[in-house]
């Protein structure tokens, strides 16, 4: 018997404020802003709004370096803003969670500024210090996140501290309870506060291997892979229950961890179903790899529909009635979904739907990133001086002195960027996209004129629309939402097609992922006469019996009461 809880029934809306909207007219977006705009938030029919990062911070990763956890950002607002935000998300009947990043802190954070004084200060353990080896040597060859070494030395205790991204995020000590209950207080006092819950940043690195032994290194490697020892390590379900106990379980509120390479057994483990449930649901990565390396963002790969499907095929039936999942394309550390899964140029429109309705037929709970409603795509600077993501400088740093040509590296950086995602929103036609009358912190994506929320509110047919239909179409289908999954066509390479059955429902769900036509013909299995068309990305469709005649970026969605 299926459990219905109101997180598994909604859908979410992710907000980078720093790029959302801008009321003060300071070239940053905030959190007066974000209230200027729920209404529009409301109107394509979003349960619950997850805020990146608003806490204090010197934003070095763009507030995931965090210096002060009950204060607000410089520039985007105070308390009393946010508590007002939380109200009026409140008062529209939905919901709002945060960001929770305890995996690390800003170098600026209090805590640290103590465990750096002296190694026998209270606070030195609540991070991961240790001494140099074979000559004052780091204790691992583990490379970061971001480039170059884990591990920072520091002349004034002799040690070097641990910070799986940039030196200026070093590594919270989970193996310390006094640490451990701080976090949890400052968990409830959120709570307290009225947020519903969290989304938590790489969660699934608090516990670490602390042998640090070396990882592999490949021969033009000058760092070392230490994720097989500071990814799922031995002490993280622990951990996640005891802050279950401590904190989650009085609380009636979603939860979903960041978990890179967690593997589906770690999410039956970790979401499993049930009232005790440490977290609700997971992001999971295998869908993030599917055009590029698996340990080389940078390095791209051909898309393969049966890789996608049979990711999809695994995750879904290995969780069924285990466990609850997320579905999402993009966010904020990913690139723009029409450009990277569909057709930013003449299939824009279409594929952007297409990949919607993918999105909201999965088993899951569904994440929509702030700009997908309208087809915002990736960005393509020229210049590197007008990128400001801290990873992708890094890379470009590094990628040239090494002696690549600067437009190889630009192209690689265009693809794939995070800074992709973060653009500012663009809401009109005017100057700065309606952002801000000032100057952006980062420069805008000169295709707003074209692509912007004023002129798709103003079109039947926009991508708004769509997603807003395909949200009631959701919400008022219970198949689509807890019924079991069934790939159909399942080697087929072009055609991506499933059926999701709850109790007496069946929903049909055809999609063409790329820009070919196609005909091809549906199993015996299925007759299609049985079935009613609900939704097209095209308006309608030309079939006849199993006869399916398919056009660029098409998907339809059928239904069998």
């Amino acid at each position: 018997m299926v459990e219905r809880r109101w997180w598994k029934e909604s859908v979410v809306y992710q907000i980078y404020p720093r790029s959302f909207n801008d009321s003060n007219n300071d070239g940053i977006g905030d959190i007066q802003g974000i209230i200027e705009k729920i209404d529009y938030i409301k109107k394509l029919g979003i349960d619950v709004i997850w805020l990146c990062p608003i806490y204090k911070s010197p934003n070095v990763d763009n507030g995931y370096d965090i210096s002060d956890y009950r204060k607000v950002m410089n520039g985007f607002g105070n308390l009393q803003d946010l508590e007002k935000l939380i109200f009026e998300i409140h008062n529209r009947n939905m919901k709002i969670i945060m960001d929770l990043v305890v995996n690390h802190t800003s170098d600026e954070h209090d805590w640290f500024i103590n465990s750096k004084e002296s190694k026998d200060n209270p606070y030195r353990d609540y991070y991961i210090w240790e001494k140099g080896k074979n000559e004052n040597k780091p204790s691992s060859n583990w490379e970061s996140f971001f480039g170059g070494s884990t591990w920072t030395y520091d002349e004034g205790t002799d040690e070097y501290y641990l910070h799986l991204f940039t030196e200026k995020q070093p590594d919270l000590n989970w193996e310390n309870p006094e640490m451990r209950n701080k976090i949890y207080k400052i968990m409830r006092w959120w709570l307290n506060k009225g947020i519903d819950g969290f989304r938590m940043d790489v969660i699934n690195m608090i516990s670490k291997d602390k042998d640090f032994p070396d990882g592999e290194k490949g021969p033009n490697d000058d760092f070392g892979d230490g994720t097989p020892y500071f990814l799922n390590g031995p002490h993280l379900y622990e951990y996640l229950k005891e802050m279950g106990e401590k904190v989650l379980f009085d609380y009636d509120i979603m939860t979903v961890g960041e978990t890179y390479k967690f593997g589906w057994e770690n999410a039956v483990k970790f979401a499993k179903v049930g009232d005790q449930d440490l977290l609700n649901m997971v992001f999971h990565f295998e869908l993030m790899s599917v055009d590029r390396h698996e340990d080389n963002k940078w390095v791209k790969k051909e898309i393969n529909l049966k890789e996608i499907k049979e990711i999809y095929k695994k995750w879904n039936n290995k969780l069924y009635n285990k466990a609850w999942n997320s579905i999402y394309l993009g966010n904020h550390d990913q690139p723009r979904i029409v450009s990277r899964f569909g057709d930013d140029q003449k299939y824009r429109k279409k594929s952007a739907k297409m990949l919607a309705t993918m999105m909201m037929t999965m088993p899951g709970t569904p994440f929509i990133y702030q700009g997908e409603e309208i087809g915002m795509t990736n960005v393509a600077f020229q210049d590197i001086g007008k990128y400001r993501d801290v990873e992708t400088i890094n890379y470009y740093r590094l990628q040239t002195k090494k002696g690549r040509p600067r437009d190889e590296v630009i192209k690689e950086i265009h693809r794939v960027s995070r800074d992709n995602s973060r653009t500012p929103m663009q809401w009109n036609d005017q100057l700065n996209a309606g952002f801000s009358q000032s100057t952006p912190w980062i420069d805008l994506n000169p295709n707003y004129e074209e692509i912007n929320v004023e002129k798709a509110l103003k079109e039947d047919d926009s991508i708004f629309y769509y997603y807003q239909k395909l949200i009631e179409i959701r919400k008022n289908n219970l198949a689509l939402i807890y019924g079991r999954y069934e790939t159909i066509l399942e080697n087929n390479e072009d055609i991506f097609s499933y059926k999701r059955e709850y109790k007496n429902k069946k929903n049909l769900i055809i999609i063409n992922f790329f820009s070919d036509k196609i005909n091809f013909n549906l199993s015996d299995e299925i007759n299609l006469n049985e079935y009613s068309l609900l939704i097209s990305n095209y308006g309608n469709n030309s079939y006849s019996n199993n006869l399916i005649k398919l056009r660029p970026y098409e998907s339809l969605i059928f239904t069998l009461s």
